[in-house]
């Protein structure tokens, strides 16, 4: 399992490299363009990351253009992330990456095949959360 997960990362790298992008980015745009302004916090709940790697992840998105952070008008302690007019640009790019990624790894399987491949792995996803 480790070895697909090693060659679906690096073959998203691929895709998302054309972009500019790196593997992380996807999530963090997917939740934003879903609703735009969410907290850091917000972010590293649902993604489960640490509040340093988000920190890094937004510095470094920022700096390309596709996220601001503003701070919270009601709570100065907070601070919210927006899309820049190029992070929503980038929308359908990103989704065709996804897209032709999801093409690559399911390339032979019939429609059973994949839905099966599915619950197979959101049932090991979550025998692995119980633990």
């Amino acid at each position: 399992m480790a070895q697909v997960v090693r060659a679906n990362y690096n073959r998203m790298q691929v895709h998302l490299g054309k972009l500019g992008l790196y593997p992380g980015q996807p999530p963090i745009l997917f939740m934003l363009w879903e609703q735009d302004g969410r907290t850091q916090t917000e972010l590293c709940e649902r993604l489960e990351l640490k509040p340093a790697t988000i920190t890094v992840m937004l510095r470094r998105m920022e700096k390309a253009g596709l996220i601001k952070r503003k701070t919270d008008e009601n709570d100065l302690r907070v601070s919210r992330v927006y899309l820049t007019e190029q992070g929503r640009q980038i929308r359908s790019k990103v989704e065709e990456a996804v897209r032709a990624l999801d093409d690559e790894c399911f390339d032979g399987f019939i429609e059973e095949e994949k839905v099966l491949l599915r619950r197979f792995l959101i049932h090991i996803r979550n025998n692995l959360i119980k633990s």
